[in-house]
């Protein structure tokens, strides 16, 4: 009976038209969410990208440092958020920001690594057999290769960022935080759900356009099987001139 009656003031509470008007209305907490969780992404890309792909690249400390980025994982993340609140960078947006920064970066930095260190070194071997040089070898030849992992990796981030982001009411942030803190103060818990519920729809829909994104940037080659098919090219079947012509069996050969 409880449950049904927050449910039910949950649809009344995402139904009135007052939430979703002014600066406190839901499109507009809703753009500071996702602006939020743009730059804290972009703050952990800057940082993560780079370190990941030189260390894969060069195959030296990569294991260590993403052993030390993953370990960043265990730390509390309100307690990060506290302690960067109580430092100059204040109460506020800012702390939120940086404290989703600092957690956006294990994944980030972990699939660049792996994507990196997974290449073929035949690869490696051709680009230096055509003479390119090592900066164009990681550009040309490896970075593609390694893109899905890439792009794996900052979906991962985005939907945790997405995900951590309404802590920031806690400090003193905006996006849509507020409302199931705000709901909690006022013992409004159809307010809470509309608030968890209006997250959770963020973050699903995020993944999805994410998940469009990786398929997108992924090479045909590299693909699943089942992926191909839905294409029409078949397993076993020869791409270029003959791409449709099936590869015959040993059995047939014979």
């Amino acid at each position: 009976m409880i449950r049904t009656s927050v449910a039910g003031d949950a649809v009344t509470w995402l139904n009135d038209p007052l939430n979703w008007t002014g600066p406190s209305g839901i499109p507009a907490r809703l753009v500071e969410h996702l602006g939020m969780s743009a730059v804290a992404v972009l703050l952990a890309a800057v940082v993560a990208l780079p370190v990941g792909v030189w260390l894969g690249h060069a195959r030296r400390g990569g294991g260590v440092a993403v052993m030390l980025a993953n370990a960043s994982r265990a730390l509390p993340t309100l307690a990060l958020l506290l302690i960067f609140a109580s430092t100059a960078i204040g109460f506020g947006n800012r702390a939120t920001v940086v404290a989703a920064a600092v957690f956006a970066v294990p994944p980030i930095l972990t699939n660049a690594v792996t994507g990196l260190l997974g290449v073929d070194p035949d690869v490696r071997d051709a680009a230096r057999g055509m003479g390119l040089s090592p900066t164009r070898s990681l550009l040309q030849m490896e970075l593609p290769l390694a893109l899905p992992l890439l792009a794996a990796g900052l979906r991962t981030a985005t939907v945790q960022v997405i995900a951590t982001i309404p802590l920031a009411a806690l400090v003193g942030g905006g996006g849509l935080g507020p409302i199931i803190v705000s709901g909690f103060a006022n013992r409004r818990f159809g307010q809470v759900l509309a608030g968890a519920v209006l997250v959770t729809a963020v973050c699903l829909l995020a993944e999805a356009v994410l998940a469009v994104a990786q398929r997108a940037v992924t090479p045909a080659g590299l693909r699943p099987a089942r992926a191909r098919r839905v294409r029409g090219i078949a397993p076993g079947t020869v791409r270029g001139s003959n791409e449709h012509a099936a590869v015959p069996s040993p059995q047939e050969s014979a």
